[in-house]
């Protein structure tokens, strides 16, 4: 277990995580939404810092992300766990793990290593991809200064949900911000992923771009009937 990042100590030995907006404020032995934060005797740690489930060596395109360094490599690594649960998810057996297993048995790749692994397959930068990188947001903040001395770009993908103070505190190793806008429309996101205040997303996309000048782009995965509407689509 590694001491999370971003969070508050409350009364009665309750914490507050500040890392994503879900806020979730959490119980002695308890976990958050995402179930990788956990209050161990009124600290928060998170559970699956530089364990990973996924690691591959990538275009940059199948981030995807199609005006950023276009063709090259990006060493890309994904964990467990994620703050939204949504219904049409691709990466359901990582992002949703039934039990706690395989996250307690995988591969751990520390910062430092992530780093010579991404200059070993001769790769331009590195990814956090695949499941939630916030879930994991200690260990992407430090391999994100590691990479930035290395000379790495650095992207996350990302379904947005993260707060202003997390993204301010790793926002100066960040360059990429590839985001998933699920739909536009209330209904649609407490349908689909639980999430009411959706509009949290966008606030933060833009911040990402006017406050660190990162390059974003936005990406939509059309479910037909529920977000494929000229209203959604146009808003988009």
């Amino acid at each position: 277990m590694h001491e999370a990042a971003l969070y508050e100590k409350l009364a009665n030995s309750k914490v507050q995580c500040n890392i994503c907006q879900w806020h979730c404020r959490i119980g002695l032995d308890k976990s958050g939404v995402c179930k990788m934060y956990q209050n161990k005797a009124g600290l928060l740690y998170n559970l699956n810092y530089a364990k990973a489930s996924s690691v591959a060596v990538d275009p940059v395109e199948k981030k995807p992300l199609f005006h950023f360094f276009p063709a090259s490599l990006v060493f890309s690594l994904g964990s467990w766990g994620c703050n939204f649960h949504c219904q049409d998810c691709q990466n359901w057996e990582i992002a949703c793990p039934e039990t706690s297993e395989p996250w307690r048995i995988a591969k751990e790749i520390k910062p430092q290593e992530a780093i010579k692994l991404a200059k070993d397959y001769n790769c331009q930068g590195i990814a956090w991809t695949y499941n939630e990188p916030t879930v994991w947001f200690g260990y992407t903040l430090d391999s994100a200064r590691l990479a930035k001395k290395n000379a790495l770009y650095t992207v996350y993908v990302t379904n947005g949900y993260m707060t202003s103070e997390a993204l301010d505190t790793i926002g100066p190793y960040l360059d990429a911000w590839r985001v998933d806008i699920k739909g536009f429309d209330d209904d649609f996101y407490r349908k689909l992923t639980k999430v009411s205040h959706w509009w949290g997303i966008l606030e933060v996309a833009k911040r990402a771009k006017d406050k660190w000048h990162m390059h974003v782009e936005v990406i939509t995965n059309i479910i037909p009937t529920l977000n494929d509407d000229e209203k959604q689509l146009a808003g988009i």
